[in-house]
C-alpha cells in the first residue's frame, strides 16, 4: 500500500497519477489560465488522480480534494499597486533578488523567478510526484526540474509572441517599443524551453500552427487538447431576463490583443441611432490607462460598466441577461469566454482573430463573425444581430449545442491523462496526440 492508502501503482499505465501542476498566475475568475487551473485540477481529481497546484500570486481557487501550495512572490504586480519596486527588507533569498532585479531591468519577471521556486521546491520532493505539469510558465526552472528527473509537460494556450507582435504594432512611439521589447524579452527565454520540452500541449489547430512557428517546437512532440465549459454550471438562466441594449464581453481593458478599444468604437456608432445600449465589461478598468481615455473621448462614461472580483453565478446571469456577448480580439488562442457566453445560451458576435473561429463554429450558424480590428463591421454586426432577435436567439441556442457536443472539461482531462502517459512513456507518442 502506498503512502496515500491507495493500493494501485501510479506508474502503471491505468493508475492513479501524482501530478503537480503549476500556475505562476491563478486569478479564478478573470482570465482564462485561472479557469483552467481550477476546473482542470477538479476534472483530474474527480478521474481518481492526485493534484497539488504549486501556485503563485494572485492564487487559484482550490477545488475540494486539491492541495495548493504557495511559492509566494514579491507580488510586483498585485492589483493595488501594479508595478510596485519592492523594499530591499522584502528579499529574503537568490529568487526574490532574481526577481527584483530582473524588473529593475524593465522585464516581465515572474514566468522565470515562480519556473526557480517551483524547482527549489520540488528539489526536496522528487519522489512525491509523478509528472509535472507545467501550465504556460516556460521558465528556465522547467530544464532544472527535468534534469532532475522529473518528467515534465507544459500547456501553452497560445504564444506570447503574439502579445508582444501586436503591441508593438500598436505602440505610438519608439519609446514606447523600447520599453515593451524590454518588457517582453522574456518570450525568448519560453522559445528556448518550449523547444527543449519533451511533451507540449496547446488548445487549438491556430495555437499548434503559431508555437511551431514562434517558438519552433518539433510538432511530433506537441498535441492538441482543447479546454472546456461544464454546460450544466454555464446554462441559460429561464428566470433571468435579457436586458434591452445589453452587450458583454470579457476583456482584460489595456491589453491590445483582446481589442476593446474597436468594440468601445463601435459602441459609439450604434449609441447614435439607439441610446439604450450600455456594455458590461468583465474585468478591471485601469484610471487613466488607454481603454479608460478611450471611454471618456468616446463619450461613453456612463455606458460602459466594469465588473470584476464576482462570482461565477454572477457572471452566468451577466450572459443571461445580454441580448449579446462579443469577442472583438484581435487574436486568441482559444477563448473560454467565447464558450461560456455560447454554453449559456447568449448570442456571440465575434472576430476571427486566432482560433476564434475553430472554436465558435461558422458564421451564421452557431456565432455571427467579423474581421479583427474593424469598429465598423463590429457595429454593422451587432446591430444587425439587435434588430433579428429570433435570428440570434436561433444562434444562441445552436452556439449551446456545439458546446455541448464538443467541450467538457471531464473530456480535456481524460485527453491530458493521455499525454501524461505518452511523456511518461506509458504509451506511444503521436504526432498531434489526442483531440
Amino acid at each position: 500500500m502506498r503512502a496515500d492508502g491507495t493500493t494501485e501503482d501510479a506508474g502503471s499505465e491505468h493508475g492513479p497519477l501524482r501530478i503537480a501542476l503549476l500556475a505562476y498566475r491563478g486569478k479564478p475568475h478573470v482570465g482564462g489560465q485561472g479557469v483552467y487551473i481550477r476546473q482542470l485540477a477538479k476534472a483530474l481529481t474527480d478521474l481518481g488522480h492526485s493534484v497539488e497546484i504549486l501556485g503563485g500570486q494572485p492564487y487559484p481557487e482550490v477545488p475540494e480534494g486539491v492541495t495548493l501550495v504557495e511559492l509566494p512572490s514579491l507580488d510586483i504586480y498585485n492589483e493595488h499597486f501594479p508595478a510596485r519596486t519592492p523594499g530591499f527588507w522584502e528579499i529574503k533569498n537568490w529568487k526574490d533578488l532574481v526577481e527584483v532585479l530582473s524588473f529593475s531591468a524593465g522585464q516581465f519577471p515572474e514566468p522565470l523567478a515562480f519556473s526557480l521556486r517551483a524547482w527549489d521546491h520540488l528539489k526536496g520532493r522528487k519522489d512525491d510526484f509523478d509528472i509535472v505539469h507545467d501550465n504556460q510558465t516556460l521558465g528556465y526552472g522547467l530544464l532544472a526540474i527535468e534534469a532532475m528527473g522529473l518528467p515534465v509537460l507544459a500547456t501553452i494556450h497560445h504564444p506570447i509572441t503574439v502579445d508582444r507582435r501586436l503591441e508593438l504594432e500598436h505602440a505610438p512611439n519608439w519609446r514606447k517599443r523600447w520599453s515593451l521589447g524590454r518588457w517582453y524579452s522574456f518570450t525568448h527565454m519560453q522559445t528556448q524551453v518550449a523547444r527543449r520540452l519533451q511533451r507540449v500541449v496547446t488548445v487549438s489547430e491556430n495555437s499548434f500552427k503559431d508555437i511551431v512557428a514562434d517558438h519552433q517546437v518539433d510538432p511530433d512532440r506537441m498535441a492538441i487538447v482543447p479546454v472546456g465549459v461544464d454546460p450544466d454550471v454555464f446554462e441559460p438562466l429561464p428566470d433571468v431576463e435579457r436586458i434591452p441594449g445589453r452587450l458583454v464581453t470579457t476583456a482584460s481593458a489595456d491589453v491590445t490583443m483582446k481589442g476593446l478599444k474597436y468594440l468601445l468604437e463601435a459602441l459609439a456608432k450604434l449609441r447614435t441611432e439607439r441610446d439604450d445600449l450600455h456594455l458590461v465589461v468583465i474585468g478591471k478598468e485601469k484610471p487613466g490607462g488607454p481603454s479608460s481615455q478611450t471611454i471618456d473621448r468616446l463619450g461613453l462614461r456612463g455606458h460602459v460598466e466594469f465588473v470584476t472580483g464576482v462570482a461565477e453565478r454572477r457572471i452566468i446571469e451577466l450572459y443571461s441577461e445580454a441580448e449579446l456577448a462579443v469577442v472583438p480580439s484581435l487574436y486568441e488562442g482559444f477563448s473560454l469566454p467565447a464558450i461560456e457566453a455560447m454554453s449559456c445560451g447568449c448570442p456571440l458576435v465575434a472576430t476571427t482573430g486566432g482560433a476564434v473561429p475553430e472554436v465558435v463554429g461558422p458564421d451564421g450558424e452557431t456565432a455571427m463573425l467579423v474581421p479583427p480590428g474593424d469598429s465598423e463591421a463590429l457595429a454593422v454586426r451587432i446591430k444587425a444581430a439587435l434588430e433579428d432577435p429570433e435570428g440570434s436567439r436561433a444562434i444562441g441556442l445552436a452556439g449551446r449545442e456545439r458546446v455541448k457536443a464538443n467541450w467538457s472539461w471531464r473530456h480535456t482531462a481524460e485527453r491530458t491523462v493521455a499525454q501524461y502517459r505518452m511523456r511518461l512513456g506509458q504509451i506511444p507518442a503521436q504526432r498531434g496526440g489526442v483531440h
